[in-house]
């Protein structure tokens, strides 16, 4: 056999290894902290192995914890590129062997942590896709294990579903994960961003009323046309806290997406026994907490961090049963992914930024 006939046959191997033709993805290098700077790759597309499945993505969501990545060093390892984002959505074009519950053409997302099925979260929960060891999913197909494979809600087009595996799921946790709201609650979110809007929606769904925190007034007369049954400017209302408690009676549930620095605020607008679900990143050390409105209104505080399968399970059949279809201010071309990180960060945004695949 001559060299030419044997290089031929490696690279036919290798093709036929890797599925045969090649795909586009992005690469977060090591050393960037610049969304411009992302390289589109293209490599073979992956063939999935034992357990694993692939997925022919068709539309990828971003959220802030994204931005934490892109900056580091939160889920960086020094010296690794990295594929970066974590939300994706698309159908199954490939299962490999071993696996049962799934087939070619099934409409799916994926689910954030691995390894959580119910109950308490595991000691070791990591940071989900695209981030420290684990490529991402800004890619034109991914391979994932079966486990970590999600339905898409039968009412959503694959933008929307993308949305839900985060920000959504991390909304569910937070109002339904631990002392639940019911018809008869009121509940609290701050702001306008993709885990409060959930948050309105779902809580809506279910019955119960819904107060909100602006910085702007026109935001908040835009939450108002989506459901929220009155809203508190805390710019102009710096103890929105008791704003807030004056105007609603009290809430059962406040959504804190900020982080502790708002803790104080929070528990002033709380009713009686009312709880706390703090999840936000955007400060995570803030003022010592309040120890006397803590104990006076015996009150509960308790960490959100996205949530379990069986959160996910009850997420999708609700958004499917009560038809919720997620907010998404901009939806961005695959090819212009770098656009969709400063897109994020743009003031007036309303709702989620999407990645959409052709």
């Amino acid at each position: 056999m001559t060299i030419s006939a044997i290089g031929c046959l490696l690279i036919t191997i290798r093709l036929v290894t890797y599925g045969g033709k090649p795909m586009k993805r992005w690469i977060l290098p090591a050393d960037v902290t610049d969304a411009a700077k992302l390289v589109l790759d293209e490599v073979p597309v992956p063939v999935p192995g034992p357990g694993e499945v692939r997925i022919r993505v068709r539309a990828i969501s971003m959220n802030y914890r994204d931005q934490l990545v892109l900056k580091g060093p939160f889920g960086r390892l020094p010296g690794r590129d990295l594929v970066p984002l974590s939300d994706v959505a698309g159908e199954i074009d490939a299962v490999g062997p071993q696996v049962e519950q799934w087939r070619v053409g099934d409409r799916v997302t994926n689910l954030h942590v691995l390894g959580w099925s119910d109950g308490r979260p595991p000691a070791a929960m990591g940071l989900g896709l695209g981030a420290l060891e684990e490529d991402g999913v800004l890619a034109e197909y991914v391979v994932l294990p079966a486990e970590r494979v999600m339905k898409a809600p039968a009412n959503l087009d694959h933008a929307e579903a993308a949305t839900l595996p985060v920000a959504a799921l991390t909304a569910w946790n937070a109002l339904f994960g631990d002392q639940p709201i019911t018809a008869d609650s009121t509940a609290l979110i701050i702001g306008s961003g993709g885990v409060s809007l959930f948050a309105l929606q779902l809580a809506r769904a279910a019955g119960a009323r819904v107060y909100a925190t602006v910085r702007k007034d026109a935001t908040g007369e835009a939450l108002v046309r989506l459901g929220v049954d009155g809203f508190v400017n805390s710019v102009t209302e710096p103890q929105w806290g008791q704003a807030v408690f004056e105007l609603s009676g009290g809430v059962d549930k406040v959504v804190d997406i900020v982080g502790v620095s708002i803790m104080s605020q929070a528990l002033t607008a709380l009713a009686p026994g009312g709880e706390v679900a703090t999840l936000g990143l955007f400060d995570v050390a803030g003022e010592p907490l309040d120890g006397y409105a803590l104990l006076g209104k015996q009150a509960r505080v308790r960490g959100v961090a996205v949530g379990s399968r069986a959160m996910h399970d009850d997420l999708v059949h609700f958004v499917e049963t009560h038809d919720i279809h997620p907010v998404i201010d901009q939806r961005i071309d695959f090819l212009d992914a770098p656009v969709a990180y400063t897109t994020q960060t743009s003031g007036g945004l309303f709702g989620k930024v999407v990645i959409e695949l052709s």
